[in-house]
């Protein structure tokens, strides 16, 4: 079942964009009391198929609710996809989901650690209820994600967000997770391969240490081999593992039956 994010016309909308109102796809399991929003990868560009989907098909199975946020991707206002993961947390939670979480590939990696350290407790006097609703995320989970605008960045992802200004320092540090970590932020599940030959593994790494350093509940998991944009990864015995192992993880913070 597919909702669209707002009532009207999303925040942040460009007149030159012909890209289709933000949505939630949901693919709900009976009972659960979370649900975890999935961000697809595609480097601000695009929204990666596999990476949608099936990720939600695959958790459901599982006995976990979740659904595939359709972001706004280039060329949007740079605030436009935080807005709308912001929107898709506040979204879930007026659903009854007791647990919101959010997970992300690559660039949509970087929109969910944005999420998880750019949130806030909402707007008690909106006229719309659903804004009153606090965006902060109960947890979330980062694979092989882009969590620096900074020295170990995707370029491209860099580029297709902050667009001329690529290059403004301010801008770079409210995009990089690492840079934003507080005591309030939720706990994660990081999941990366060092040999990813597209996003350097120490965006995880240095995420870890972010969270480390103010104390708050992680698991990260570096696996040895594979290539960039797995996904489920089928066709990669060593790092197959990882959705299992998250689903593990989700159901011990509550996201069950």
């Amino acid at each position: 079942m597919k909702v669209n994010l707002y009532p009207g016309t999303a925040p942040y909308t460009r007149e030159s964009s012909s890209q289709a109102q933000p949505s939630l796809d949901f693919c709900e399991a009976e009972g659960t009391r979370g649900l975890v929003v999935v961000c697809p990868g595609g480097g601000y560009e695009f929204k990666a198929e596999h990476e949608g989907l099936p990720i939600a098909a695959a958790l459901s199975a599982m006995g976990i609710s979740a659904a595939v946020l359709d972001y706004r991707v280039r060329p949007c206002h740079r605030e436009a996809p935080l807005s709308d993961a912001l929107r898709a947390i506040r979204t879930a939670r007026a659903r009854g989901y007791e647990k919101v979480g959010i997970l992300g590939f690559s660039a949509g990696a970087n929109l969910c650690c944005c999420a998880a350290t750019l949130w806030d407790r909402g707007n008690p006097g909106a006229e719309d209820p659903v804004e009153r609703l606090s965006s902060r995320p109960d947890c979330f989970i980062s694979c092989y994600g882009v969590v620096s605008m900074g020295e170990f960045t995707h370029e491209g992802s860099r580029t297709a967000l902050l667009g001329a200004q690529a290059d403004d320092e301010g801008l770079r540090r409210r995009f990089s997770a690492e840079e934003n970590v507080t005591d309030e932020t939720p706990p994660a599940f990081l999941w990366h391969t060092s040999d990813d030959g597209l996003v350097p593994v120490q965006n995880s790494l240095q995420l870890g240490m972010a969270l480390a350093a103010h104390h708050i509940p992680f698991e990260l998991h570096v696996t040895p081999h594979g290539r960039h944009g797995l996904g489920l990864s089928a066709d990669e015995p060593v790092s197959a593992n990882w959705l299992r192992e998250a689903a593990r993880w989700l159901l011990q913070q509550g996201f069950g039956i």
